[in-house]
C-alpha cells in the first residue's frame, strides 16, 4: 500500500485542522497516511513516503521558515523524491495575504525534486486555502485534496 506523509507546521492550530481535514480525505484515497508535525519530520520521513503533502501558515507571501528548513535539508538528498506525489496548503489572515505565493513555493521546490503534482479544476487549484480557521467551504476543499492526492500516489505508487 503507497504511503502518503502529510507535514504541517501550526501556530494558531488553523493549519493543523486543514492537515487533518486533509488526512481525513486521504483516508478514503486507498492509501496508508501519516500526519506529522514539522518539528517531528526529518528528510527520512519524505523519502519513505510514496506522496508528500506539506502545509503552513502565511507569512509575509511566504511559508514558514520550519518547513523551509525541511525543504533545505532535503536538498542533501536531491533527486531521491523523484516521481513522489506532491502537494501543498496554507491558511492566512487575509484573503489577499500571499495564499497562492506561500503554496506555489512549496510547489516549486517539489518540482525541483522531480516530484509529481496534481492540481484542481475546480475551488483551490493550487492547494487548500484557509482565511482564519477552517470554514465548510474549506472543510470540503481539504478533503476532496486529500482524497485526489492519495488516488493519484495510490495510481502510481500502490
Amino acid at each position: 500500500m503507497a504511503k502518503l506523509l502529510i507535514v504541517y507546521y501550526s501556530r494558531s492550530g488553523n493549519t493543523k485542522s486543514m492537515a487533518e481535514l486533509i488526512a481525513e480525505g486521504a483516508q478514503s484515497g486507498g492509501v496508508e497516511v501519516e500526519l506529522k508535525e514539522v518539528a517531528d519530520a526529518k528528510v527520512e520521513h519524505l523519502l519513505a513516503a510514496d506522496g508528500i503533502i506539506m502545509g503552513t501558515p502565511t507569512y509575509y507571501g511566504a511559508m514558514a521558515a520550519e518547513i523551509k528548513k525541511l525543504l533545505d535539508d532535503s536538498v542533501a538528498r536531491h533527486g531521491k523524491l523523484d516521481d513522489k506525489v506532491g502537494g501543498a496548503f496554507t491558511s492566512s489572515a487575509n484573503i489577499g495575504g500571499g495564499n497562492e505565493t506561500t503554496i506555489l513555493g512549496i510547489l516549486q521546490a517539489m518540482l525541483i525534486h522531480g516530484m509529481v503534482l496534481k492540481g484542481d479544476p475546480q475551488g483551490d487549484h493550487y492547494g487548500p486555502v484557509a482565511i482564519g480557521a477552517p470554514d465548510k467551504r474549506c472543510t470540503q476543499q481539504c478533503k476532496r485534496y486529500g482524497q485526489r492526492i492519495a488516488e493519484l500516489t495510490s495510481r502510481l505508487h500502490g
